[in-house]
């Protein structure tokens, strides 16, 4: 089996005369933990739009799994194995904790007849996983920041992904917080799935990335091992302030 699960080529986007990304290649090992990182306006979100299917690429190609996924809409790609978590969570707010997994179990995960306990029983283990237990029959709206990011994890799990993209899950949390959602992270890795992490907190990026890519103005500035990364000058001057 190919060590490559997803395979960017020379992926372009403009809107109008803006290019957001500008020949962008990057290919991803399967169980791999990659870091993205860019100042604001880099690329970073418009490149995993592409990936994740709610944008189309201009020119180039998305490769997942060894099939071409380019001209896939979303839910296709989901059912393939790509997931995300959002920056900004958006729970269905009047449902519990609970019910907002077994969206994500019933209507990706199953394609054949559906069992209301199996869904159940997997949505209470994905809970019992991720630490939000104890709050499977509390209202969505009443999480916390953590717990919200902690659920918006666990639905992206509910569909059982190969590559889980973390988008910022880890923005505005305590540094405990954030310790906690790595850790998460971690396990999740652990049991073979690849993680996209796009994170401004580089405290994070270095300790959970194996292989860090910089985008910059729409094009890959730097790429190597955390370690490598921010000694780059051109990352140093872009992103870090230097």
């Amino acid at each position: 089996m190919d060590a490559t699960l997803l395979n960017i080529s020379s992926v372009s986007k403009h809107f109008g005369g803006f290019t957001a990304l500008n020949d962008v290649s990057i290919a991803i090992a399967r169980g791999e933990r990659f870091g993205l990182i860019g100042p604001n306006g880099s690329g970073k979100t418009t490149l995993i739009n592409c990936v994740a299917g709610s944008l189309r690429n201009d020119t180039g190609s998305i490769e997942f799994n060894g099939e071409e996924v380019s001209r896939l809409p979303a839910w296709q790609r989901t059912r393939r194995g790509i997931a995300r978590s959002f920056q900004i969570p958006r729970p269905f707010a009047s449902m519990t904790v609970l019910e907002n997994l077994l969206v994500p179990l019933e209507y990706v995960a199953h394609r054949g007849p559906l069992h209301k306990a199996d869904t159940r029983g997997e949505a209470l283990a994905l809970l019992q996983d991720i630490g939000l237990a104890d709050k499977a029959g509390v209202l969505a709206s009443r999480l916390s920041q953590v717990e919200l990011r902690k659920m918006e994890l666990a639905r992206a799990m509910a569909a059982r992904p190969r590559l889980l993209i973390s988008d910022e899950a880890m923005a505005g949390l305590s540094s405990n917080e954030v310790t906690e959602v790595l850790g998460i992270l971690f396990r999740l890795n652990a049991r073979g799935i690849t993680i996209i992490m796009i994170e401004h907190i580089m405290q994070a990026v270095m300790r959970f990335s194996q292989r860090v890519v910089c985008l910059d103005a729409g094009r890959i500035i730097c790429e190597g091992t955390p370690e490598e990364t921010v000694a780059n000058g051109d990352v140093q001057r872009a992103y870090l302030g230097a």
